[in-house]
């Protein structure tokens, strides 16, 4: 589910941040139908790969990607003071998640599930 520009993009000083978030949402196995749950929450949603997606708003940006056993990856950059909220969203997706903070140093700062 591509959805146009014109959706939300990531702030500028959110750019330039390496990776600081993974996770996994279990037990899902179509990564479009969850882009099309964020692109009804206001995210924009882009094809990344055969069945990858990348997800963007504001304050963070992921790539999702199915693996064969029925879970999808999730990985990319938040803005750390709203893990939180991202992880009140999946859960309003009715999806089981697993999220890592890591900070500037890769250090593991933060883990949420849901």
């Amino acid at each position: 589910m591509d959805i146009p520009d014109g959706r939300q993009r990531l702030d500028r000083q959110w750019i330039d941040l390496r990776n600081n978030v993974c996770g996994t949402l279990r037990g899902c196995r179509d990564a479009s139908a969850v882009a099309a749950r964020f692109a009804g929450a206001g995210w924009s949603s882009r094809s990344s790969s055969w069945h990858g997606y990348e997800l963007e708003t504001s304050w963070c940006r992921i790539e999702i990607d199915p693996t064969d056993d029925a879970d999808i990856l999730l990985n990319g950059v938040v803005d750390p003071a709203r893990l939180d909220e991202l992880g009140r969203l999946l859960s309003g997706f009715g999806l089981p998640h697993e999220l890592e903070l890591t900070d500037e140093n890769d250090v593991l700062a933060r883990e949420i599930t849901g």
